[in-house]
């Protein structure tokens, strides 16, 4: 035994043994990891925005550029212009009367064909026999070529020997000028457009009214709630969201009216006095009748313009109500 000696004894540690430095190859895989979880779903999403900028955005900002040029059909690209095209549009009563005839067939179209595609879906929710039946049934006007219904509507609406001025004096009453009067005109074109998309929009609210709760039904009925109740404070604003899409997809496809106006006569130019030209029909007999590619580009523009501030208007004018509906459920 030593006397004297001292001896020092180590540091007590309580820590583990270091961890071994991430190997190069970890590190590497790390980082392609994060740059994978990072930018992947901007990647799955770009096919769409890379098609959208080819066929969508590149050819309205081109549509854009022609309308500020004199730009001619057979001569190609002249001088630059300005806005002259689209004061010479906006000054002149074609224009207008294009967008009269457009506004109003929009509205005799859109109005009832989303009320009657709302009740067509109302009752095919409900149990009926050969439900699937039914369904594809509504869904036949949709599939048949518009130009078919444009000529089968367009002998129905004859003015002499129409089925609907035979039925109309069977009955007693004077035979409608289909052709030649302006409203009756936008009546019967209005009439082709809610025979070939009522009942498409009728399926689109269905497979929303079959995504409500029963349950909500079931207690609004031990509630005492009537069928009529139930529809306007459970059904209606269940389906805001679908009743807007189908709004704002009516409105574009309304606003953009050109089969059916294009064919209801031989000479598919609006009528005799332009009773029916839409602003579709307008803008192709401005491009393809008088190669005046620029103001036909100025047409397109404001055609857009107005889709956009309708759809807005729409889709303001909806919610508005839709809200009111549920508070008041």
């Amino acid at each position: 035994m030593t006397v004297g000696a001292t001896t020092t004894a180590p540091p007590a540690t309580t820590a583990g043994p270091l961890p071994a430095p991430a190997s190069p190859k970890r590190e590497r895989r790390g980082r392609r990891s994060g740059v994978d979880v990072r930018f992947s779903p901007y990647l799955y999403i770009a096919p769409f925005f890379v098609l959208f900028a080819v066929t969508g955005l590149f050819p309205l900002l081109y549509t854009g550029w022609v309308a500020l040029h004199d730009w001619d059909q057979i001569m190609g690209q002249g001088e630059f212009v300005g806005l002259d095209n689209f004061v010479a549009v906006l000054t002149g009563s074609a224009f207008w009367r294009a967008f009269t005839n457009t506004v109003s067939i929009f509205v005799l179209s859109s109005v009832p064909q989303i009320a009657a595609a709302l009740l067509i879906a109302t009752a095919l929710d409900r149990n009926l026999r050969a439900k699937t039946l039914w369904r594809m049934g509504v869904l036949l006007p949709y599939v048949v070529a518009p130009v078919a219904v444009a000529l089968i509507f367009s002998n129905l609406f004859a003015d002499r020997f129409g089925l609907i001025n035979a039925l109309l004096e069977t009955v007693g009453l004077e035979p409608v000028r289909w052709h030649s009067d302006r409203f009756a005109s936008h009546v019967a074109i209005a009439t082709m457009v809610n025979f070939r998309w009522t009942g498409y929009n009728a399926l689109i609210l269905l497979a929303a009214m079959q995504a409500v709760p029963r349950d909500l039904y079931e207690q609004a009925a031990i509630d005492g709630a009537n069928a009529w109740r139930q529809f306007w404070a459970i059904t209606v604003p269940m389906l805001r969201p679908t009743i807007i899409f189908v709004i704002i997809t009516s409105t574009i496809g309304g606003l953009q009216i050109f089969d059916e106006p294009r064919m209801f006569d031989q000479y598919g130019r609006g009528g005799a006095d332009q009773q029916w030209q839409t602003l579709t029909i307008y803008l192709y007999e401005l491009g393809w009748t008088r190669s005046d590619f620029g103001m036909a580009s100025a047409v397109a523009w404001l055609l857009f313009l107005i889709i956009v501030g309708f759809g807005i208007v729409n889709y303001l004018i909806t919610r508005r109500i839709a809200t009111a509906e549920g508070k008041k459920s």
